[in-house]
């Protein structure tokens, strides 16, 4: 980390001092210094946090304070101290919000005694796999120490409970859990369960609870490449749930555990089957439930797709033309059912030997998936005899070989797909939202920076549900007369990546898919905000 101190200011009231946080280097005391601090994760650069700019003054009140905690003739009051800390701590930036920690609702239990100069509080992170979790507490500590009357700064990490973005009408094993990944490829034979495992193992090792769902009943891989103690599922008779067996702190469902083999039946059947082990599981508080996702675009992909409310998906491919063409419909079927590709992961890409990379396949189709549909990430994988035989032994190469160069892949792509997940919680948590002091519904749909108005009558009567139209004639039932001019949203909630669910003073439950509301009439004259 890079300090940079500000240049010392003549005929100041205080005293030079030699302070630790610095490194020792004389100092103002009392003066906040200016921090340039940079985060290298998964061979990116984020910025960390941003203080005060060289050219911003320090107020007044600021210098006066200090002053009176040097000579020690006052004691600063319990609201203008948890002040200060708020203030100090809004200047740490979260990169992936682009909004400072106190904005985004991290502190938590701010507690000062102010007799004493200690400051205690917690931060309370998206996720317990957070990658800059240890740069967020150490700033918060330096940051609140460099207040001069602060002379012990205490700070506990944390992370939120595991809840989805929406839990209204999901099956009751899935509300516990805060993101479903889908690993897919739409071809078999890439080495999509290969990745599906060790960014499942990855994840856990970066502190997640983390779950992983085999949904291919045709081919189940999860028992071979994984070797839990106990191979069978167990039924709870009295709730009728099924209780996931565990390997290594992840929790495993397939239908490779029922002791039933591979399934040999039709696809409707197929669909049950998966729809019951992944709906009916009991899997508790998961911060992460990576999907093995079958190969193909139909049945059974749409009904996962359409039953589970997938946060992202990773694509994996192979260098092959023919591996493109496949990856291109998963892709196209994700877009269409609005579930954002975050990464994608080219395996078996090249091999090493005699001091040159070799590639057997080809180059360049991850890079054109990228190109083509604009997904954010590529991740290669290279051919290893090592990552072959730890599928089969059952012991994920990630845990054989933490400290390995494909180990280090998967920590990147375990960054990437936490930094990613978070980032559309976000967005779509504040999608569209009910400003009560202008009257006015503000949208702003996720991946798009244009943000609009519109008018809540106007969204209330735009409803195309079988309360509002006839669906056989297509004729209006709701009339322009039946909503009220001035009527207001009680609630506002997403409804997975696609639409919100919007509860009016009726009772009624208005489902308002992005796309819908992207098409209604919007409100230019704003009216002025109103004292509440």
């Amino acid at each position: 980390m890079q300090i940079l101190h500000s240049l010392p200011f003549p005929n100041l009231p205080f005293p030079l001092s030699k302070s630790p946080s610095n490194g020792g280097i004389p100092s103002p005391k009392g003066i906040s210094f200016l921090y340039n601090t940079s985060c290298f994760i998964a061979s990116q650069t984020h910025e960390g946090f941003m203080l005060r700019s060289r050219n911003q003054s320090l107020p007044t009140q600021f210098f006066t304070r200090a002053a009176s905690v040097e000579a020690g003739t006052s004691t600063i009051s319990t609201d203008i101290a948890k002040k200060d800390v708020l203030t100090a701590l809004s200047q740490i930036i979260d990169p992936d919000f682009g909004t400072d920690i106190v904005s985004c609702g991290f502190v938590k239990d701010l507690d000062i005694d102010e007799a004493l100069g200690k400051v205690s509080f917690r931060l309370e992170l998206t996720t317990p796999a957070c990658p800059i979790k240890d740069m967020f507490e150490q700033q918060a500590n330096e940051v609140v120490a460099i207040l001069p009357w602060v002379t012990k700064v205490n700070v506990e990490m944390s992370a939120q409970p595991a809840k989805p973005v929406f839990t209204g009408e999901l099956p009751k094993g899935l509300q516990t859990i805060s993101n479903i990944i889908a690993v897919s490829s739409c071809k078999g034979g890439v080495g999509k369960s290969t990745v599906a495992v060790n960014l499942a193992y990855t994840l856990a090792g970066m502190g997640a609870r983390v779950g992983i769902f085999d949904a291919d009943v045709y081919g189940p891989s999860l028992p071979t490449m994984v070797s839990p103690e106990n191979r069978v599922l167990e039924m709870n008779p009295e709730r009728r749930t099924i209780l996931p067996t565990e390997y290594l702190g992840v929790k495993l469902v397939s239908f490779g555990f029922t002791g039933q083999g591979r399934a040999i039946m039709r696809g409707p059947m197929v669909s049950g089957v998966i729809n019951q082990l992944l709906t009916t599981t009991e899997w508790g508080e998961l911060d992460y439930l990576v999907i093995d996702m079958p190969p193909g675009t139909g049945d059974i992909q749409l009904t996962l797709c359409q039953v589970v409310p997938l946060t992202a998906a990773v694509i994996v491919t192979t260098p092959q033309k023919l591996a493109f063409i496949d990856v291109a419909k998963g892709v196209r079927m994700f877009s269409k059912l609005k579930v954002p590709c975050v990464a994608v992961v080219e395996n078996m890409c090249h091999f090493d030997a005699d001091g040159k990379r070799y590639y057997p396949f080809g180059e360049g189709s991850g890079r054109q998936v990228v190109q083509q549909f604009g997904i954010p990430h590529l991740f290669d994988l290279p051919i290893r005899p090592t990552l072959s035989a730890s599928g089969d032994s059952g012991m994920p190469e990630v845990v054989t070989d933490p400290q390995g160069d494909v180990s280090k892949t998967f920590q990147n792509l375990g960054v990437c797909v936490v930094r990613q997940c978070a980032k559309i919680r976000q967005q779509v948590s504040t999608a569209v939202m009910y400003d009560k002091s202008i009257r006015a519904i503000r949208v702003k749909v996720p991946d798009s920076d244009e943000e609009f108005l519109l008018h809540p009558a106007t969204v209330r009567r735009n409803d195309r549900s079988a309360q509002s139209v006839d669906e056989w004639t297509g004729e209006q039932k709701l009339q322009f007369a039946d909503v009220s001019e001035d009527i207001e949203p009680e609630d506002i909630r997403p409804m997975g990546n696609y639409a919100v669910s919007i509860t009016w003073p009726d009772g009624f439950s208005q489902i308002a898919p992005y796309d819908q509301l992207q098409t209604i009439e919007r409100l230019i004259d704003v009216p002025r905000p109103t004292t509440i």
